[in-house]
Parts: C-alpha cells; structure tokens; sequence
C-alpha cells in the first residue's frame, strides 16, 4: 500500500513516525544523562543540557550497596538507606514479577481457555463481574486487603506480594487471553480428542504451543506490571529485606536532601530488565497483541 503514496505523503509520514519516537524517547534522555554525572556538577549548572564530566560512580555505588563510595561520595556524610537497599530490592523485584508473570500466565490461560471455549453463561458472569472489579482504584482496596492478610500472616513477605498481585492481575491476562483462544481452529483440538486426547491434553499438547505469541505477549505484559507496581509491596511490606525496586526508588525522597543522580541511575537500573524484556520478546508481543485481531 506504501509504494502508491506520493513521495510528500511519504515524508510526511517519515516525519510523523520520527516526531512519535523522539516523543517516547525524549524523557529518557535526561535520565541517562543526569545517572553518569555527579550530584554537585548537576546542581552546579541546572540549565546546562550536556555534562561536563562523566561518572560511573553513582551506578557503582548502588550496585555495591553503597560499600564503593570512590572519590565523589567520600566526603559525604549522609546517604539514604535505599542506596544500601537495591542489590536486595533488585533481587526481591526479579523473584516478585518473575512468579507473578508465571502464575497469573498458568491461571489466566486455564481460565482464558475455559472462557473462549466452553459457552458457559456463569463463566461469562463471572468474568465481567471481575473485570467491572478492576475498575475499582487500587487504593481502595487497600485497607482490607492489609487487614486480610495481617490475618492470615501474609505481612512482610514476598509471598503476600505475590499473591495479591497476582488476583489484581489475573483478569488482565484473561482479556488478552481469551480472544487468542477464540480464534485458534477449535478443529483441531475435536481431532486431537478423536485420536485419544482428553480436553486437558489438547489443551496442553494442541492449544498452548499454538498460543505461544500470545503467551508471550500476556507474560511480557504481567511482567513489567508487576515489576512496576508500588501500592501493593509499599502497604504489605515494612522490612527492608523484602522492599523491591519501586519501594526502595521511592525511599530516595527524604527530608534531608535529594540525590538525584542516584535516583536517575536506579530508574534506569530499574528499567533495564523490562526494557531487555521487550527487545528480546518484541516479535512475540507484537503477533500475540495483533493475532486475535487479525484472526478473528
């Protein structure tokens, strides 16, 4: 369809494509900048759009739970608690959003399946009360989820974290789910069934590696959701040893000063996991978020 587009039409959307991305680029690029400079070049000069000296010192120190201090940070008297924190928060963040993408893949996919296949006027009922529950603000939610989980023990605990975002979730992943299903060839699973399949087995042998990109694509998603999340390990964890990166990003502001350099240098360690995520599952995301669509 492009090769009929005059070449003014051509450069127009050439332009509007390089507007777009320079639109989504354009915050990132005060972050990178602001992490390899020093705090005192930073404030020196506010209106200065390159540094005038690069450090890897502020990356250094977080990484190091604030142990390297170097040069830069030597005669600094005061560092906030986050800086020691992030090494274990990183740790807690990959355990939390890794189990929660997994889970919420394995219910949502159970319960996608059941949707798209079976015509089941409760199913359906339940579904869209869950969904219609989601829009409730997470805020909320809050109070009685604390109060639940202060019962059942699930205060202080990776595993209380993951097993609230996980029922946040779950309805998510079977609005993305659900639709992929519907517009696989339910052929072949009746044929799998003829050859001695039960309906659990096509499911697994017939319908999940055809759903692979749409797999892919939900688990990306759940993934950076839940390594982004802040309410939920802010109200269920006060230990330190179980904070994650959202936590501990947002421990930084403190009464005393603002280390924005660090700040910038932890978002952008905090970035790099999904971002990675994506690059590496872009195919994926792209065929499974477009194949219901084109489908169905």
């Amino acid at each position: 369809m492009s090769r009929h587009l005059s070449w003014p039409r051509r450069v127009a959307l050439w332009v509007a494509n390089l507007v777009a991305i320079a639109f989504l680029i354009a915050p990132l690029l005060p972050l990178v900048l602001s992490s390899v400079q020093s705090e005192k070049t930073l404030q020196g000069d506010t209106r200065a759009l390159l540094p005038r000296e690069y450090t890897v010192a502020n990356f250094r120190l977080i990484l190091s739970g604030g142990t390297q201090r170097g040069p830069i940070f030597e005669q600094v008297t005061y560092l906030p608690k986050s800086v020691e924190r992030f090494p274990a928060a990183f740790l807690n963040s990959v355990v939390v959003a890794s189990s929660v993408a997994l889970l919420t893949l394995t219910f949502g996919a159970l319960s996608a399946y059941t949707v798209a296949r079976l015509d089941l006027r409760w199913v359906k009922a339940l579904v869209s009360v869950s969904l219609v529950a989601r829009l409730v603000p997470l805020i909320v939610l809050m109070v009685p989820l604390y109060v639940m989980f202060r019962k059942y023990g699930l205060l202080n605990s990776l595993t209380g974290v993951v097993a609230a975002e996980v029922g946040f979730l779950v309805p998510y992943a079977v609005l993305i789910l659900a639709p992929y299903f519907a517009s696989l060839p339910a052929e072949l699973e009746d044929a799998a069934r003829l050859d001695g399949c039960t309906r659990f087995g096509a499911f697994l042998r017939i319908v999940l590696p055809l759903a692979t990109p749409g797999l892919a694509a939900c688990a990306t998603i759940m993934f950076i959701l839940s390594w982004h999340e802040l309410l939920i390990p802010l109200i269920v964890v006060s230990r330190p040893e179980a904070m994650t990166v959202p936590v501990v990003l947002a421990g930084l502001v403190s009464d005393y000063f603002v280390f924005f350099t660090l700040m910038m240098a932890i978002c952008l360690l905090g970035l790099a996991p999904t971002l990675a995520l994506v690059l590496l599952l872009q195919k994926y995301v792209v065929r499974g978020l477009v194949a219901g669509a084109l489908k169905g």
